[in-house]
């Protein structure tokens, strides 16, 4: 069996290869391309990285407080409750984009210094009783994996993906 250290390698792997997808997908498209919805019941790339970028956010918060507080309350989010989503959201691609790396950067940073134990400092959420740091990281990964396929859909119908 690998050792637990291997599987945080993993997670921050993965971190780091799907947020070079996110950008890969969001390249190339100017802001009306990006924004525009393929049906209209439907989010656009844009749509969907402004989530992204704000629930990532989310979990940078959550991040550091499990890091720096013993067993901190993690709230639940829902994006149809946050009130700074709408202004979030019409911020200009490029500038999700980048406020996205920005982010990604500092976790992916934080992460890799993290010893095995750190990995495994515990929160209370209201959902999951065994809240740590990995849980927390490895859900943002899963949830992220998700998007990026309706990245990836949305993208298909305005141009092709960069290698």
């Amino acid at each position: 069996m690998a050792d637990k250290h291997e599987a945080h390698r993993r997670i921050v792997e993965k971190l780091e290869a799907q947020g070079a997808d996110i950008r890969r997908l969001c390249s190339g498209l100017e802001e009306d391309a990006i924004a525009r919805r393929p049906k209209p019941e439907t989010c656009s790339v844009k749509e969907v990285l402004a989530h992204i970028a704000r629930l990532q956010e989310i979990f940078e918060t959550r991040l550091e407080a499990l890091l720096t507080k013993e067993q901190p309350t993690i709230v639940s989010y829902s994006p149809e409750t946050d009130a700074e989503f709408a202004a979030f959201a019409a911020r200009p691609a490029a500038e999700l984009l980048k406020g996205f790396d920005d982010t990604r950067g500092r976790i992916l940073a934080r992460l890799v210094t993290l010893s095995p134990a750190e990995w495994h400092r515990p929160g209370k959420h209201p959902d999951y009783p065994a809240y740590d740091v990995h849980f927390c990281m490895e859900y943002m990964g899963h949830h992220e994996a998700h998007h990026i396929w309706q990245m990836f859909e949305r993208r298909a119908a305005l141009a092709p993906a960069p290698h």
